[in-house]
């Protein structure tokens, strides 16, 4: 079952990489008009994981990166495969060299003579970090005809055993956090677009986007998302949250502080510090039974779990309440009930433990079919809530730019 899971996965980024070979832009340092830079993702059912597909080097080679929104730049295994003739090591005592260690996460900003520029990829699904050596080389953006690429793209080399944890197939990490060399940062100050990407996750094929979001989703879409201030520590994203509300009844937690919500791509499912969590699910529970659900047995690793009757969207609604009464993240069945089997199905929000950094982290599925614009430049987030409201998902708004 995995090596079919497998096969499929590769099959739709070969075809997909294919199509956009064919059907998309250029950018303007290369002569031709472009909005956006799209790379599509999909959703790998073995390890829940997002993978992208970036094709990089000379010749072109496409590598499959699992998408790790928090991360400071790209990182992959180069051994395997044939040496790229564009790919040059960065020296420590260099202009680039600095750049990628202008964030102290990645190590001292000190220089060696006649040494090479030496970084800290690190694993964001396993925590493992491991030294890396900084290198540019060529990515292809988008293409008509001939491939355009972006010359002199920065990312690190790292050892074979950095990708442990990871899909099957799957060459490293890309980072979209807001480090001077994260794959964001890097083609906002080569191609020119604003300090903004987007982000639409989905159970099958997904993407993510940089520039100007209007000519794949619609401006009808982009002008209707909601706005909530955006709080970047490091390399990773936060927003806070008022309260939260089940079936419109605001949740009791103890103490009057607002709740912080770090966003993850590299956690499948939402988790929440013990003793919010508690109070959560008790809340839950109390809704679930007001709407004549049966709770029944828990399946790891979750910690509601109901008799699965066919319809995952009559389950009660989770809110979260941000900054306002006004605005509110609704998370309604599909990005919260998980089937497990024919007979049950659990909500998609897990107990984090009493150590969890941040008291909530929003997961992958809380997350799908959910256009996200991380706005850096005014540190603002957009979200649509689930875009099945709007009677479209992020694979149609992707195919419809291909057939």
């Amino acid at each position: 079952m995995a090596s079919s899971t497998h096969c499929f996965l590769l099959f739709f980024f070969f075809f997909f990489s294919s199509l956009l070979l064919c059907f998309t832009n250029t950018f303007p340092v290369l002569g031709f008009p472009s909005n956006f830079a799209l790379f599509p993702v999909a959703k790998d059912a073995a390890t829940l994981q997002y993978v992208a597909t970036i094709s990089h080097g000379t010749p072109l080679r496409p590598a499959h990166l699992v998408l790790d929104l928090g991360g400071s730049f790209l990182w992959m295994d180069c051994d395997p495969g044939p040496l790229s003739s564009s790919s040059r090591l960065i020296p420590s005592c260099s202009v680039n060299c600095s750049r990628a260690k202008s964030h102290h996460d990645l190590g001292s900003k000190g220089c060696v003579l006649n040494a090479d520029c030496l970084v800290f990829p690190n694993n964001g699904v396993t925590g493992l970090a491991s030294v890396g050596e900084l290198v540019e080389d060529t990515l292809a953006v988008d293409s008509v005809g001939e491939i355009p690429t972006v010359d002199h793209f920065l990312f690190s080399c790292a050892p074979a055993f950095q990708l442990q944890g990871l899909a099957s197939g799957a060459k490293g990490m890309v980072g979209l956090g807001k480090a001077s060399i994260s794959l964001p940062s890097q083609l906002s100050s080569s191609i020119g677009h604003p300090q903004k990407f987007s982000l639409c996750l989905s159970p099958s094929n997904g993407l993510v986007l940089t520039g100007n979001g209007d000519a794949v989703f619609g401006s009808k879409i982009t002008r209707s998302l909601t706005y909530t201030p955006l709080v970047i520590k490091q390399n990773d994203y936060f927003i806070h949250v008022q309260s939260i509300k089940i079936n419109g009844r605001r949740v009791s937690f103890q103490g009057e502080a607002k709740l912080e919500a770090k966003l993850s791509t590299v956690v499948p499912y939402t988790k929440m510090e013990s003793s919010i969590f508690a109070m959560f699910s008790k809340a839950y529970v109390e809704a679930a039974a007001g709407m004549n659900m049966t709770r029944v047995v828990n399946v790891a690793p979750f910690g509601l779990c109901f008799s699965w009757k066919g319809d995952r969207d009559s389950v009660p609604e989770i809110e979260l309440v941000l900054q306002s009464e006004m605005v509110k993240w609704r998370i309604q069945g599909r990005n919260s009930m998980v089937k497990v089997s024919g007979e049950s199905m659990c909500v998609g929000v897990l107990d984090g433990g009493p150590e969890q950094s941040s008291p909530i982290v929003m997961g992958g599925l809380q997350m799908e079919d959910n256009l996200l614009e991380f706005d850096i430049g005014s540190s603002m987030l957009g979200f649509s809530s689930s875009l099945l409201l709007k009677e479209t998902t992020c694979s149609s708004s992707l195919l419809k730019q291909f057939i």
